[in-house]
């Protein structure tokens, strides 16, 4: 298996060098200290005896913690003894316990759950955003990578959308039953007047402003036999009636012809619903439509068009698509800062959010702590976990040489008290 150089920041390294360094000294010192104490007060009585069995407890104690500090790294004095070089020679079974630790101890769902409680991720992303500079900015980042993604999508992957997705889920679904249910909601809820009232507006302004061309269109259809003299008083006639006609239409809610347009609408909107015949039709014309080329040149050309409006108003700081998302991740902010009930839903979401990634990835997650060290040179991980936790190792060679001090002269107290 090829090993993976471990990679390090040599400035931060050089500072724990030293630090170890610094420990270890100052270890080795006491340890020298307690064996210098004990050689000048060999064979004496009294106090010194005290001090002499207290330093040699002391070189003991140092001399073993040394020895269990430095097994964990290499073998001490370069002896293969058995159990020593611990991290060298077993780390596969140091990343497995870590991976395993790992797992049972910081993905589980309620420790995950509360720390995203604490965060408070909602609130700090409204206070980030209320800040406009950070507000423009994500407005600005979006549009980046939305005229990204828009540059990358070309025509013949709208054509294959088209052709290959659209087209036949369509042949697929009955288009009858989808009309007439919408066209029946529409009739219901009264939604259709408005687009009436918009149509009967536009017409009736425009047979106001184009008269002449009203009685052009209706003299080319009048019998070649009547005079010209008559046909003008006639097609005059029928453009001020047709003016007022569709005058009244659009100022009367409740107008015969609107009735009369509510019940062909609504006829209509039954008979998708429920006649095999109008159905047929309906469904003959759908496939008419989808067997048509223009189909996909029209969808690739409309595509077209809308990526250019969207392009174009990307590219603007100030057009309208920068200016409405920017309108709405403002008040995003605003809801987020003064709704709690907001909040606590959208942090309930990312708390399950999280929890179901782990819960279908989390093993994976923890695999990586496994792979990593297998991959690692031995060597060279027992270098790098001891330039990490070294320094603090050296407490127990520190701690072992004062405590063995004090065991040493705790038992002889007892042996001078018993002898």
């Amino acid at each position: 298996m090829a090993t993976a150089m471990i990679t390090s920041d040599p400035a931060a390294d050089q500072v724990r060098r030293t630090a170890l360094r610094r420990m270890r000294t100052l270890a080795l010192a006491l340890l020298l200290f307690a064996a210098a104490v004990y050689v000048v007060t060999i064979g004496r009585d009294g106090v010194l005896g005290f001090v002499n069995a207290g330093a040699e407890a002391s070189m003991v104690g140092a001399i073993a913690d040394w020895f269990a500090v430095t097994a964990l790294f290499r073998h001490p004095l370069g002896l293969k003894i058995p159990h020593t070089a611990l991290i060298p020679e077993r780390k596969n079974e140091l990343g497995k316990g870590l991976e395993e630790f790992f797992g049972e101890n910081f993905l589980q769902e309620g420790i995950i759950r509360d720390r995203i409680r604490l965060a408070t991720i909602s609130l700090r992303v409204g206070q980030w955003l209320a800040e406009p500079a950070n507000a423009r900015r994500v407005v600005d980042e979006v549009a980046e990578v939305a005229a990204i993604g828009l540059g990358k999508v070309r025509d013949e992957h709208i054509s294959d959308l088209v052709s290959e997705a659209l087209v036949p889920r369509f042949r697929e679904e009955p288009i009858s039953p989808l009309l007439g249910g919408l066209l029946h909601e529409t009739v219901a809820d009264d939604l259709h007047h408005g687009l009436v009232d918009l149509v009967l507006q536009e017409l009736h302004g425009w047979l106001v402003d184009n008269p002449d061309t009203v009685a052009e269109i209706l003299g080319e259809r009048a019998p070649w036999w009547t005079p010209p003299r008559l046909n003008d008083v006639v097609t005059s006639r029928i453009n001020v009636e047709l003016v007022r006609w569709v005058a009244d239409i659009r100022d009367d809610p409740r107008h015969h012809a609107r009735e009369a347009l509510d019940s062909m609408l609504a006829q209509l909107a039954r008979d998708l619903l429920e006649d095999p015949d109008t159905q047929a039709r309906t469904e003959a014309l759908k496939e008419r439509i989808l067997d048509h080329p223009q189909v996909l040149e029209t969808s690739v050309s409309l595509w077209n068009s809308l990526r250019r409006m969207l392009l174009s108003s990307l590219a603007d700081p100030e057009g309208a698509v920068r200016t409405r998302m920017l309108t709405e991740v403002c008040r995003f902010a605003e809801r987020l800062l003064a709704e709690e009930e907001l909040r606590a839903k959208l942090d309930e979401t990312a708390a399950d959010a999280a929890v179901f990634a782990v819960g279908r990835y989390g093993a994976e997650l923890t695999a990586v702590i496994t792979h990593t060290i297998e991959r690692w040179d031995g060597n060279e991980a027992a270098e790098r976990i001891e330039l990490h936790v070294g320094r603090d190792l050296q407490f127990i060679r520190i701690n072992g040489t004062i405590v063995g001090g004090l065991v040493g002269v705790a038992i002889h107290t007892v042996a001078v008290l018993v002898g």
